[in-house]
């Protein structure tokens, strides 16, 4: 078999076989295919196309690239979760402890941030103390233990979509929907979860913009995990606004705290209680109504929080935290910034936002630049309130002084107002399963 020919078939827009799929994968990952021609394939790929079963194999392929992940000591049906990201999205610290509180075990492996959008392990390794870095036997154990573990992923979970992405940003491949979904899929289908709910963003703040270009990604990797035999739905979640009030590490780790004592967002509450509702129903706990109200009764007796607690308790981290707030770094900076003139928020650049908290410290240019867990942004005002020229629309907070110039330029560009009040959208938009998508 020859690299050529598979690029060539796929030049003319022929389907490619298991074989020679897997001849790429596993050719690529052994450093004996070149980056040229790995390229001159995704490019080729990413203007020909893959149908659902290339798409499906392709990321069955990339899974079995490296690690992973065994949960077979657990008993019980194991759900894992995954966001395309965004900002201020911290469900993942909501809906784990809640789900786990619930009786059904949350073995999840999760990433960090970089550019705009925040990652989960950077958010608990705010936490003083908390180590994300857990060897195989301790997770499994932490997870059979209390039902609950969140850690980073191993070093050699995937490593084929490591490769294949590292290419794709440089080779402007990265926004084609198969190429998209086997890459998040390759992960969770090695993550070892026997089912999956998929939390697809779309707007201003999300990788996929339009409702449109979400359901079709949300689509495509609903398909590849039933066909994998995972079962497998999909939310779509708007994120043209920041879901919650606070962007930044220790900030959203506050508000998540907050929700699972029964006082965070309203927004951030309505999603991460729909996306733990999935999850149960997933797990075989009854219908969606039962599950509902299920989470509110951990909620309400406090046992998701006593979960989260046991959870900060097991990997090293000061459970003080739960209720001392004062014990998370604190920036030595503050600023708030004011509404320019009266009106109502028509919106909010999401994306804008997220890149001003970077500028504040909250993530990483590159892979392995430093952030400052203390810094970031809590909104007083979001899209569709009613604002008067003066009023503070949202407090920055950094250890970087000589930043809060330009992320102020940045909000100014950010935020947008009208004279009457903007029309409203649902927060969740569709719901997607491999025989339906349901509109709101």
């Amino acid at each position: 078999m020859r690299m050529y020919d598979i690029i060539e078939k796929k030049r003319d827009g022929n389907e490619l076989s298991y074989e020679e799929i897997s001849f790429f994968i596993n050719g690529y990952c052994r450093n004996e295919i070149p980056d040229y021609q790995a390229a001159a394939l995704l490019m080729a790929i990413f203007l020909r196309g893959m149908n659902e079963r290339e798409t499906a194999q392709l990321t069955e392929a990339m899974a079995n690239s490296g690690d992973k992940v065994d949960l077979s000591p657990i008993s019980g049906i194991k759900v894992d979760k995954h966001s395309t990201g965004g900002v201020g999205d911290k469900t993942t610290l909501i809906l784990a402890p809640i789900v786990a509180a619930c009786g059904v075990p949350v073995a999840k492996m999760s990433g960090r941030g970089l550019g705009h959008t925040g990652g989960t392990i950077d958010k608990l390794e705010s936490i003083p103390g908390f180590r994300t870095g857990l060897t195989r036997d301790e997770f499994i154990g932490n997870v059979k233990e209390i039902g609950l573990a969140i850690a980073g992923q191993t070093g050699n979970l995937v490593p084929a979509d490591k490769k294949l992405y590292a290419l794709r940003d440089v080779t402007a491949t990265v926004n084609n929907i198969s190429l998209i979904a086997s890459s998040i899929m390759s992960k969770k289908i090695a993550s070892g979860a026997d089912a999956i709910v998929l939390d697809v963003k779309t707007g201003s703040g999300a990788f996929m913009k339009t409702l449109e270009d979400s359901i079709a990604l949300a689509e495509a990797m609903v398909k590849i995990g039933s066909s994998l035999g995972k079962k497998t739905v999909a939310v779509i979640t708007d994120m043209d606004v920041p879901l919650g009030n606070a962007v930044g590490n220790s900030l959203e780790v506050m508000e998540a705290i907050d929700t699972l004592k029964g006082i965070g967002p309203e927004d951030l509450q309505t999603v991460s209680f729909a996306l733990a509702a999935k999850m149960l129903k997933l797990a075989g706990m009854g219908s969606e109504q039962y599950c509902s109200d299920r989470i509110r009764e951990v909620i309400s007796n406090g046992s998701a929080l006593k979960k989260f607690t046991e959870m900060i308790e097991r990997q090293g981290g000061d459970p003080r935290v739960v209720n001392d707030h004062s014990l998370f770094d604190r920036a030595c900076f503050s600023y708030e910034f004011i509404s320019p003139q009266d009106g109502f928020i028509q919106s909010i650049q999401t994306d804008q936002l997220g890149v001003a908290a970077m500028v504040l410290g909250t993530g990483r240019e590159t892979k392995d630049s430093g952030i400052d867990f203390s810094a970031g942004i809590v909104l007083s005002k979001k899209t569709g309130c009613r604002v008067a020229k003066g009023d503070l629309l949202a407090t920055l907070y950094t250890n970087r002084e000589e930043k809060i110039k330009e992320a102020v330029r940045i909000l100014h560009h950010s935020f947008k107002f009208v004279e009457t009040a903007p029309q409203s959208r649902p927060l969740i938009l569709a719901y997607i399963d491999k025989d339906t998508i349901n509109l709101s």
